[in-house]
């Protein structure tokens, strides 16, 4: 099994529905390049046709909003920087390293100018068997039901040689299918989160109310953004969903992800119709600018502007 390009099919909570490997052997690698342009702000950048490489170069707003999925990710640096942002924090990681993303955690990433991401995304079933066995009891339950840990990186000198070991072994086994290579996957992915266990120990046994209440509310704040973003929202609106005020809204919204959820509004509403532009090359640029929630093409010529540092109609002739 190559190594594929990770592509995000979510339902109406962000979470992600594409099925990473098979039923029987529930895990993946892929491989994919991230590429900041000059001609847009940092967090955008162009699609490419990938000639050189024979991958797509992807925006991370674009191709990765905020997501989440039951299985595990650990991401591994082949080249360049990545711009991991997970909720209230951005870990900026390099060539070399590894980061091991917990299940049910919201995240994205992007260049940090350009990077090289691999990436293994597998079932928590992979390793344990099973729910009742001891080896999801006793170790990765603990693990994957802490909401104080989102992720962690592999850090000092023997753990983070080891786990970039383990993760290139896994990594090529999968992508080559030599006989036995689930073994060789299933063992080397089972010393990493052996490793991110007992290295997390104390954080597995604290409990953060407020943390657990501030992620439940982001995602049904989220949900209902990116359900209703085509529509006129207030912030009222948007608080309500999660059983808030508005003030608790904003407060929520700038610990989690730094941006108001005005801000996000119009981020997503700009990212959505720069997928647009390019699909539907055939619609107006005012009518698109209507289906994504503004009031008016100047206004969404305005937005669209502030964070690609191009008029929509110059985003859709340069990648044309």
């Amino acid at each position: 099994m190559a190594a594929k390009e990770c592509e995000l099919n979510l339902n109406r909570y962000q979470k992600e529905l594409t099925l990473h490997g098979t039923p029987g052997f529930p895990c993946a690698a892929y491989c994919t390049q991230y590429r900041r342009q000059e001609n847009y702000s940092d967090k955008f950048c162009r699609e490419s046709d990938g000639q050189q490489t024979g991958r797509k170069e992807y925006s991370a707003a674009e191709m990765f909003p905020w997501h989440w999925h039951r299985e595990i990710e650990i991401l591994s640096i082949a080249e360049g920087s990545l711009l991991l942002e997970l909720p209230g924090r951005q870990i900026l990681l390099n060539q070399g390293e590894c980061y091991f993303i917990n299940s049910k955690v919201l995240h994205q990433v992007s260049g940090a100018p350009f990077c090289e991401l691999h990436s293994l995304v597998f079932h928590p079933l992979l390793l344990t068997g099973g729910e009742h066995t001891v080896f999801a009891q006793k170790y990765l339950s603990p693990v994957t039901d802490c909401m104080m840990l989102d992720g962690c990186r592999a850090e000092c000198g023997e753990w983070k040689g080891q786990t970039s070991e383990y993760f290139e072994e896994a990594f090529q086994a999968l992508t080559e299918e030599k006989e036995g290579y689930e073994f060789v996957v299933r063992e080397n992915l089972s010393k990493i989160c052996l490793e991110v266990y007992r290295r997390n120990k104390a954080v597995l046994d604290t409990k953060n109310r407020e943390l657990v209440q501030d992620r439940e509310r982001m995602r049904r704040m989220l949900d209902y953004i990116h359900e209703h973003f085509t529509e006129s929202i207030t912030l009222a609106q948007i608080a309500k969903t999660a059983d808030i005020g508005e003030r608790e809204c904003l407060r929520c919204f700038q610990k989690m992800i730094q941006l108001s959820p005005v801000q996000y509004l119009i981020q997503y509403r700009v990212t959505q119709s720069s997928v647009m532009l390019l699909r539907h090359d055939g619609d107006s640029i005012a009518d698109i600018s209507l289906r994504c929630g503004f009031d008016s093409p100047s206004h969404f010529s305005q937005m669209f502007k502030r964070y690609y540092r191009c008029t929509p109609r110059e985003y859709r002739k340069s990648l044309r």
